[in-house]
């Protein structure tokens, strides 16, 4: 494909079957080509069912599909003798010379090793999809008429991106970079306190292409797991989504009080861990993530503005983090599959089940309340509740803590 003869809407697939691998290969993309018109699938055989169907312009192919495996994908395409050749890059976690040889007959436009570097994967997806200094812009589509805003928020909940970003990710991934390279320990507290990079990176590190023993539940785990070209790839990719960054005023006022909630109840858990000598991390993270829908659906009405949607800013924002804040939440925790116990700790910060309850459980719910409190407010009426009796927390300890 050269400059010539360059697509105006250009026709993309993307075979890769981690979801957040998949996802960020098409947010890189849209960066590049916000108008281009993208496939996804997670197996070589849906790869080539499509491929045999649609006239592509670009497929972006890991070697490591299920089933069938992306070299064989290349191999197909390549014996249907398309004229010019199908732009196809093959991505893979080999970077042996033999898997080199191996794949050079056929032809791949780029041979990709993983993890993938973002600056050299968007250059070539600008030679391949641009013009030599074309740039292409992309309205935000209009609402469709009669669009109200409970319908919209209703409709977007199971496909919400999730917070906005509370860090700046550029300016975290530069700070934990040295000569060697990144630096994990230092990342993580860059990020610790952005409930989405948390939230995105336990959610990655536990999908089906990472999962290997026991669930990841906290950054530290996640990042690990992950590793470090992954995870800086993951962080920065989140940056390239629409609304990533909370722009109107009252939306980002309710975001910094809810994010300064998050803060102070993943505080107090993590202090009120140590203290009775539990999983600080654990807690801490439970913390971080509690407000996670109500931040999401912020980024949401943020969405709503800018496809021409009016808001009544305080009482209708009042109004639906009041109805749709907990549903956003729990569809995100759900469908980003993050671990049971952690969903568990994380519903404990609202109200404690019947039954038995863990100790961590505990910790979570007398957190919560401890954040709740206004300057104003003393710890004495906590210190008489059941939660502090269970977890054997007197008023001395709780006022030590709000100091």
């Amino acid at each position: 494909m050269t400059a010539v003869d360059l697509p105006a809407v250009p026709r993309v697939l993307i075979a890769e079957a981690d979801p957040w691998s998949r996802d960020l290969l098409k947010q890189v993309l849209l960066n590049v080509r916000c108008d281009a018109r993208i496939d996804l699938c997670a197996d070589g055989q849906q790869a080539l069912s499509l491929l045999s169907e649609v006239p592509y312009d670009l497929a972006i192919v890991d070697w490591e599909l299920p089933g069938i495996d992306g070299l064989s994908v290349l191999r197909s395409v390549r014996q249907r003798k398309r004229n010019p050749p199908l732009p196809f890059i093959l991505m893979s976690s080999r970077n042996d010379s033999a898997s080199v040889r191996e794949a050079i007959p056929l032809a791949p436009t780029a041979y990709l090793t993983k993890p993938l570097n973002m600056e050299s994967l968007t250059e070539r997806l600008q030679g391949l999809l641009l013009n030599a200094g074309e740039e292409v812009f992309c309205e935000v589509p209009a609402l469709a008429p009669g669009m109200t805003l409970s319908i919209f928020l209703e409709r977007r909940r199971e496909q919400a991106d999730g917070a906005p970003l509370m860090t700046d990710v550029q300016v975290a991934v530069k700070r934990s970079l040295n000569p060697n390279g990144l630096d994990l320990k230092l990342l993580e507290d860059e990020i610790k306190t952005d409930p989405q990079i948390t939230a995105v990176l336990i959610a990655a590190a536990n999908s089906a292409a990472q999962h290997h023993g026991a669930p990841v539940q906290t950054l530290a785990q996640a990042l690990h797991r992950l590793g470090t070209g992954q995870s800086m790839n993951l962080i920065l990719g989140l940056a390239l989504k629409r609304s990533a960054k909370l722009s109107d005023p009252c939306l980002a006022d309710y975001a910094e009080r809810y994010w300064g909630l998050s803060l102070h109840t993943a505080e107090y858990a993590r202090t009120l861990a140590r203290l009775l000598d539990l999983d600080q991390e654990r807690c801490y993270c439970a913390g971080m993530l509690h407000r996670l829908g109500d931040l999401a659906l912020l980024r949401c009405l943020q969405e709503w503005q800018q496809a021409g949607g009016a808001l009544d800013e305080w009482e209708e924002v009042g109004e639906a983090l009041a109805e749709f804040g907990a549903a956003y939440g729990s569809a995100l925790r759900t469908r980003w599959r993050l671990p049971l116990e952690l969903r568990e700790l994380i519903a404990s910060v609202y109200q404690l089940g019947g039954g038995v309850y863990s100790r961590e459980a505990l910790v979570m719910n007398m957190a919560a309340q401890m954040a709740r409190l206004t300057e104003h407010e003393g710890v004495e009426e906590l210190a008489k509740s059941r939660t502090a009796r269970l977890l054997k927390i007197g008023l001395p300890e709780l006022m030590r803590m709000r100091k």
